[in-house]
């Protein structure tokens, strides 16, 4: 695997600081934290700030969390809290 393959490409939408975006920004930057250091890219996009976003990414629940790469691509919604389910549905695991 080559450098550019093993990076994973993440995007979190939120809605400002709600106790549940809030939650799911702490949830999956421990996540990247722990599985992913030096490998992941965590952008969080505000969606009070940039509605539009909305729309363009098909987002129609928040917190969302798109995994854009590696592929395939996956949309989780929630305050990722179950990092069992996280983790199966970004196809990581904890070994």
């Amino acid at each position: 695997m080559n450098a550019a393959s093993d990076m994973w490409v993440l995007r979190l939408y939120v809605a400002g600081q709600s106790p549940r975006s809030l939650r799911a920004l702490s949830n999956i930057q421990k996540i990247c934290f722990d599985l992913l250091p030096g490998r992941h890219d965590l952008e969080v996009i505000d969606l009070y700030q940039q509605p539009e976003l909305a729309q363009d990414a098909q987002i129609v629940a928040l917190p969302t969390l798109v995994k854009q790469m590696p592929r395939p691509h996956r949309m989780l919604i929630g305050d990722l809290s179950n990092t069992e389910d996280v983790l199966r549905e970004l196809d990581l695991s904890l070994a």
